[in-house]
C-alpha cells in the first residue's frame, strides 16, 4: 500500500523531452504541429469513415477504431508536455501521473490487439473472399472492436494500480515527458524485480500473441497472392495489405525496444525518443498512411470537398 500517504499527497516532475535539445522552442513548436496534424487526420478519418457509406467495410471500421485510439494515444501525453514547457512548470499529481499511465496503458495494449484483428481481416478478405461477409459481418467486427479494448483496459488497470502502490522516496523527477511505468519503477525505493519481471512477461504475451497472429494471417496471405493468376489481383492484394504492414513495422518495431530489451540497452534519451515514436510520430502518420495510399479514402475525401463547395 501507500507508504505514509507521501506518495498521495505529493507530485511528480515531469523533466521532458526538451531538455535534450539546444532549441527546446523549435521543438515544441513542432511537437504541436505534429499534435494538430494527429488531430485533424485522425477525427477527418472518423468523420469520412462515419458519414460516406462506401467506407461502411470491416477494413474501415477497424481503422476507425485504431484513428480513436491514436486521438487518445497523443491527448493523454502531449497537451500536458506542451502546457509544462509553455508554463515553465514540470509537475504532475500522483492522480494525473496514475491517470495518465492508465489511458497509455490501455490504448497501447488495445491497440496490440487491434492491429492483429485487421491482420486476421485482411486475411479472411483476401484467403477466402467468398464467405467474407459472413465471417466478418458486424456482430464479429463488434466483439473484436470490444475485445480489444477489453484487454486494453484489462491491462492498464492491472499494471497502474500495482505500480502505484509502490513508494516513491528517491526522487520525485520522471526522466520522461509522461508517466511511463519503467520510468516511475526507477524513482521506488523498494524492491521492484519481481514486478518488472511479472510486468515483462506480461509485455511479451501483449507483444507475441497479436504479433504470432499477424504473422500467421500474412502467411497465408502470401501463400494466397502467389498462387493468383492475375498480376492486377496480386497488385490489388499487395496494395489491401501495404499500410497495415507500415503501421504494424512502426508500432511494433518501437515497442518492442521499450518493453522487451534488457536494461543495458536503455538509456533515459533513448527511452524518450522511441516514446516519442510511438506516442507521437505513429498518430501523425497513421492517417496519412491510410489516405494518401488509399482510393476509397482520397474519393470519399474529394466527395466531401465537392460537397461542401455547393452554393446553397
Amino acid at each position: 500500500m501507500w507508504k505514509a500517504n507521501e506518495t498521495l499527497s505529493g507530485e511528480f516532475y515531469l523533466l521532458g523531452i526538451f531538455s535534450q535539445f539546444s532549441h527546446p522552442g523549435l521543438l515544441c513548436f513542432l511537437m504541436f504541429s505534429m499534435f494538430l496534424i494527429a488531430m485533424s487526420g485522425n477525427t477527418v478519418l472518423v468523420f469520412l469513415i462515419h458519414n460516406d457509406s462506401s467506407l461502411h467495410t470491416p477494413m474501415y471500421f477497424f481503422i476507425n477504431q485504431l484513428s480513436l485510439m491514436d486521438l487518445t494515444y497523443i491527448t493523454v501525453t502531449v497537451p500536458k508536455m506542451l502546457v509544462n514547457q509553455l508554463t515553465n512548470m514540470k509537475t504532475i499529481s500522483v492522480l494525473g501521473c496514475g491517470t495518465q499511465m492508465y489511458f497509455y496503458l490501455m490504448i497501447g495494449g488495445a491497440e496490440y490487439c487491434l492491429l492483429a484483428a485487421m491482420s486476421y481481416d485482411r486475411y479472411v478478405a483476401i484467403c477466402h473472399p467468398l464467405r467474407y461477409s459472413v465471417l466478418m459481418n458486424h456482430k464479429v467486427c463488434l466483439l473484436l472492436a470490444s475485445g480489444c479494448w477489453f484487454v486494453g483496459s484489462l491491462d492498464g488497470f492491472m499494471l497502474t494500480s500495482i505500480t502505484m502502490t509502490f513508494p516513491f522516496c528517491r526522487s520525485r523527477e520522471i526522466h520522461h515527458f509522461f508517466c511511463e511505468v519503467p520510468a516511475l519503477l526507477k524513482l521506488s525505493c523498494s524492491d521492484t524485480s519481481l514486478y518488472e519481471i511479472f510486468m515483462y512477461l506480461c509485455c511479451v504475451l501483449m507483444l507475441l500473441i497479436p504479433v504470432i497472429i499477424i504473422l500467421g494471417s500474412y502467411y497465408f496471405i502470401i501463400l494466397t497472392i502467389h498462387r493468383m493468376n492475375s498480376v492486377e489481383g496480386q497488385k490489388k492484394a499487395f496494395a489491401t495489405c501495404s499500410s497495415h504492414i507500415t503501421v504494424v513495422t512502426l508500432f511494433y518495431g518501437a515497442s518492442m525496444y521499450n518493453y522487451m530489451l534488457p536494461n543495458s540497452y536503455h538509456t533515459p534519451g533513448k527511452d524518450m525518443m522511441m516514446s516519442f515514436f510511438y506516442t507521437i510520430l505513429t498518430p501523425a502518420l497513421n492517417p496519412v498512411i491510410y489516405s494518401l495510399r488509399n482510393k476509397d479514402v482520397t474519393g470519399a475525401l474529394k466527395k466531401m470537398l465537392r460537397v461542401g463547395k455547393v452554393p446553397y
